[in-house]
């Protein structure tokens, strides 16, 4: 997620709160995330409020939250939020955003990003929202398609692709179909590899390399990929399969790794 992305976000957030909040009120916006939020996105996040003339610490609070990579801690992150009644919640993917939906319904919550919210439950359309809940959709189930396309285009002769998917995602039967459409034309035979859970990327990476996969495309995300980043990028490098990944941050971390 770029700076700017943050900073877009944050317009509906310092939106929301101004109007939530009361005269003489100091606004008070809820950042919950499921791991330790890092500097460049937390820089944009306050850039993004000097630039509407919010100053942390002078006429805005910033609550942050992180689960630090626990899930299971976020219920309670969430309900501390609401407890020190801020104006507004912020969240950092879709798991984070259900945590906040189920913890509160008058609270206005902005999702900094989320594949399907219309599938995931949280806005009845993109046009009218409804409810508490706005933000940013990624449409990140359409941009597989084209991330295969790039691997066939890195590696011509690629013949079968390891897809690792999670059945738990409410938008896999959508990412598939993106990724099947494109695999056609392209000659690639494609193996699923289900992720149900943070350990599973090693025995993803042996089935892969002992079914001969020419390359991985790696599309799950959330809290079964952000604690085991690194054990990922160590993975692909043992493997020595060229790796798609679904962010930028994760394709220079295992260049870091490979240099």
């Amino acid at each position: 997620m770029s700076q700017i992305f943050v900073i877009g976000v944050l317009l509906f957030a310092v939106g929301v709160a101004a109007e939530a909040q009361q005269p003489g009120k100091i606004p008070r916006v809820g950042f919950l995330s499921n791991n330790t939020v890092p500097t460049a996105w937390r820089d944009g996040f306050r850039q993004g409020l000097r630039d509407l003339g919010y100053v942390e610490g002078k006429n805005i609070i910033i609550e942050y939250r992180s689960a630090e990579g626990k899930p299971d801690r976020l219920p309670a992150l969430a309900a501390e939020l609401v407890g020190i009644k801020v104006d507004v919640i912020v969240t950092l993917g879709m798991y984070i955003t259900r945590t906040a939906k189920q913890t509160t319904v008058t609270i206005p919550i902005v999702m900094a990003q989320d594949s399907n919210p219309v599938a995931n439950g949280f806005v009845s359309s993109l046009a009218r929202p409804g409810g508490n809940i706005t933000g940013l959709a990624n449409l990140a189930p359409e941009l597989n398609g084209k991330r295969l396309e790039l691997l066939k285009d890195a590696v011509p002769k690629l013949s079968r692709v390891a897809v690792f998917t999670s059945a738990t995602a409410t938008d896999d039967a959508q990412v598939l179909k993106e990724i099947e459409i494109a695999a056609g034309p392209l000659g690639v035979n494609l193996r699923y590899l289900d992720i149900r859970s943070p350990n599973d990327f090693e025995t993803a990476f042996r089935a892969a390399v002992n079914e001969r996969a020419g390359a991985a495309l790696v599309r799950v995300s959330g809290f079964l990929v952000n604690p085991q980043r690194t054990q990922i990028v160590a993975l692909a490098v043992k493997s020595q399969l060229p790796v798609m990944y679904e962010r930028a941050d994760e394709v220079e971390r295992q260049r870091n790794r490979s240099a």
